[in-house]
């Protein structure tokens, strides 16, 4: 589908309009739909993916769907057009659950995940998502203007999952990409496994 879609009908195609007394306009790029890959690569370049249009992006990731049980979901930073993914980042992490028989609920900061200066993938748990058949995370990710040859660059993501042991997990994360270089791909990708089903879109938002 294009077009505008009014006041953000919760559709993920096409251009999403901003609610009345907000601004802009959510550009759908791409959207990569997974089938047992190794990861999704949002590279600059192919695709017609070009990470200078605009000042931010998002992700959406949809009923992203692990192979291999008690799993993270994970993503890192390329300046190199994918070569490597290794940006140095420093994130902060925090998580909230509940048990679906609700007999245990917590929130609390996660050290596990956190990053200080490091090159890592930033994983979305602690190696906690499920691969039952029903068991999937979904999210976003923002990423601010990363073509910038001047500024750090910031992201923040939220997201919610179900872990393998039957709990329904939210979470978030914030930092930044500790580089001037400018960044031109965004690599999804499971600790270990492979990405069995899910999509993810990205949107330029103008």
């Amino acid at each position: 589908m294009s077009g505008i879609i009014a006041q953000n009908s919760g559709r993920h195609t096409g251009l999403v309009k901003a609610s009345s007394g907000g601004g802009g306009v959510w550009n759908l790029i791409k959207t990569y739909t997974a089938s047992g890959d190794a990861d999704l690569s949002f590279v600059e370049g192919t695709d017609d993916i070009d990470f200078t249009a605009y000042d931010e992006y998002v992700f959406k990731f949809i009923n992203v769907h692990p192979e291999t049980d008690a799993q993270d979901f994970s993503f890192n930073f390329s300046t190199d057009t994918g070569s490597n993914y290794n940006v140095t980042k420093t994130t902060t992490t925090f998580f909230t659950f509940n048990t679906e028989a609700d007999d245990e609920t917590n929130l609390f900061y996660y050290t596990a995940t956190d990053i200080a200066q490091g090159t890592g993938f930033q994983a979305t748990g602690a190696g906690m998502l499920g691969s039952d058949t029903d068991e999937c995370i979904v999210g976003n990710l923002y990423l601010f203007n990363p073509s910038s040859t001047v500024f750090v660059k910031h992201f923040t993501s939220t997201f919610n999952y179900v872990e393998y042991r039957d709990r329904s997990i939210s979470g978030f994360i914030a930092g930044y990409g500790n580089t001037t270089s400018a960044i031109d791909a965004v690599q999804f990708k499971m600790t270990s496994g492979n990405i069995d089903a899910g999509q993810i879109s990205l949107y330029g938002i103008s």
